[in-house]
């Protein structure tokens, strides 16, 4: 989005923190697979008003199209218009559903959760707050971490630091979250490999 040249030099006047949401889309598409190995279509919905929205989705359908998966991408801003792609989606008869991020999406994870559940459509997200809405499963970074990460870059540039010395800094674990009752109620069977490697599973 051009506020910094580089994450390790910013250069200017803007520092801060990235959560790499959207460039792990190409990660939470491998999971389609690995928890759907039969899949064959997945959907997008994005915020078209979100600058990198169309930047991620088009790194997410190269590597959905690298799996042998077809794709299908919705625009949503609005309640009406989440609820309409949901059934636009469910029209379209696709296995898999991907969330790409968005703030304003992340305050309706309690719709985007319901509206899974009541299509019964498995869906992927970028935070584990989905997850711990009754979403099915979200890989990305620690939210909460994030924030503190923030407010500490704050604190040092309030007692006399250079934003353009302080890198964006980028999250140093990410996470995999499970919802093991949205799974059963989705009649999924999650592979044991991907139990392993999960950071929260929420039975």
């Amino acid at each position: 989005m051009g506020f910094v040249a580089s994450l390790n030099r910013p250069g200017g006047n803007v520092t801060g923190v990235t959560f790499i949401a959207g460039e792990l889309g190409p990660k939470r598409v491998e999971l389609v697979r690995e928890l759907l190995p039969k899949a064959a279509v997945v959907g997008f919905v994005l915020n078209p008003n979100i600058p990198t929205a169309a930047f991620n989705a088009a790194d997410m359908e190269t590597a959905a199209r690298g799996l042998g998966l077809k794709t299908h991408v919705l625009h949503a801003i609005s309640d009406q218009e989440i609820d309409a792609a949901f059934a636009k989606f469910v029209e379209l008869k696709i296995d898999a559903l991907l969330v790409l991020p968005d703030a304003s999406f992340q305050s309706r994870r309690d719709q985007f959760a319901q509206l899974a559940a009541h299509y019964a459509l498995p869906t992927i997200y970028y935070s584990r707050e989905y997850v711990a809405a009754g979403g099915l499963v979200s890989y990305g970074a620690n939210f909460r971490v994030g924030f503190r990460q923030a407010g500490n870059y704050v604190g040092r540039i309030l007692r006399g630091a250079k934003p353009a010395d302080l890198p964006v800094e980028q999250p140093t674990k990410l996470e995999l979250a499970i919802n093991l009752k949205t799974a059963k109620a989705l009649g999924l069977s999650v592979p044991p490999s991907l139990l392993a490697r999960a950071d929260e599973v929420i039975e």
